[in-house]
């Protein structure tokens, strides 16, 4: 309750709550509530209302500098922040409708593309993903807010009481700023979905590739079993991915004898036996740190083959020619040891997919290997 009743959280629901205030302003006949039709016109009541828009937006820069000036981002605010955003601008928008001030065709626009980004963004909650917002959605809520003032204010700003409105420079002056929101509405969309696109692309790959670490899992456990062969996993960036992908098959008990997660330098060094030298002048991701975490687990659990993972997985980390997705694997066994470099893409757990499916298929190539010498 503490992290909801923070001073920015406060400011941010008065703001939503300031909202009906602003829709009665603007539609409501409250000065013939009041008896004072005489003394507030249409075009006051319209100032009143720009006014009422203008503070309530204002307060969206108060509530972001006091959350950031004490310390106080709650994840409450973040999600009743742009919230009370949204509020704001549909219900203005949805006034200027019913005061036949605006078409309904750019409203529709907006608050379409607010659906689509609000459903993505959920896609991404529930992943444990966030997509972090561009300019363009900053830049599209203020263009929509000066355009709405703007149409607020049509009626009173023109240069003579002869004028036609649609003539008045601040009426065309409106619609070129509420066009240049339509555009950037747009474009921030686009953009959104651009950044969220491995979440769509990796839900589809991702069950498929579920199913392959599954099968290939099967295949070597099996042919292990009838080969009589023990396998050991060395893992840095995957993070026992692979040891998890293995014991996930009943009866991996007589295969896999365990496995070292050795996420830090010092654990290659003093666990794995990875040349000190080597770390310190070349970094652990390269193809002879694979090998030596390969040999070198091999040794201490005494298997047939052994397999090791490491890697960049991001979303940093990256070394000159060396980006994300710069995976190396080794395979070990008693014909000696080698390493393989791959470069996957995606993020960081497509990433991490990715090489325990490349090192389950080495496990499965080393496998056919011995199979076929025994023959």
């Amino acid at each position: 309750m503490d992290q909801i009743k923070t001073p920015a959280n406060i400011v941010t629901l008065t703001r939503i709550c300031l909202v009906p205030v602003f829709v009665v302003a603007l539609l409501s006949p409250w000065p013939s509530w009041l008896g004072i039709d005489d003394l507030v016109t249409h075009d006051v009541k319209s100032v009143i209302a720009a006014v009422v828009f203008i503070v309530i937006s204002c307060s969206d820069w108060i509530d972001g500098y006091l959350a950031r000036k004490r310390n106080e981002v709650t994840d409450f605010g973040k999600f009743v922040d742009p919230l009370a955003d949204k509020i704001l601008v549909c219900a203005a928008l949805l006034a200027l409708i019913e005061l036949q001030v605006l078409p309904s065709w750019p409203v529709l626009i907006i608050i379409s593309r607010e659906f689509i980004v609000s459903g993505v963004r959920m896609i991404a909650a529930t992943k444990g993903e966030v997509i972090a917002a561009s300019w363009y959605g900053k830049a599209k809520t203020v263009t929509q807010i000066i355009a709405i003032v703007l149409f607020l204010l049509k009626d009173i700003l023109y240069l003579s009481p002869d004028q036609n409105t649609i003539w008045s420079p601040f009426y065309l002056l409106a619609w070129v700023v509420m066009l240049i929101a339509l555009v950037l509405t747009i474009i921030s969309m686009l953009d959104y979905i651009a950044k969220a696109r491995f979440l769509f692309i990796g839900s589809a790959s991702k069950h498929a590739e579920e199913r392959n670490a599954l099968s290939l899992a099967q295949g070597i456990i099996e042919r292990a079993q009838a080969l009589g062969v023990t396998i050991a996993c060395a893992e840095s960036l995957t993070g026992g991915g692979i040891c998890e992908a293995l014991t996930a098959i009943p009866g991996s008990s007589c295969v896999v004898r365990g496995g070292v997660v050795s996420y830090v330098n010092e654990i290659k060094h003093d666990i794995l036996g990875v040349d000190e030298a080597l770390l310190e002048t070349n970094g652990a991701v390269n193809a002879e740190t694979a090998q030596q975490m390969a040999q070198g687990v091999r040794d201490s659990f005494n298997t047939t083959l052994a397999v090791s993972a490491t890697g960049i997985a991001g979303p940093t980390g990256a070394e000159p020619g060396k980006p994300i997705g710069t995976v190396f694997l080794g395979i070990a066994s008693s014909t000696g040891c080698n390493a393989h470099r791959f470069s996957f893409a995606g993020d960081r757990s497509c990433v991490r997919e990715q090489s325990v499916l490349a090192a389950l298929s080495l496990l499965d190539e080393a496998l056919l290997a011995i199979a076929d010498s025994s023959r």
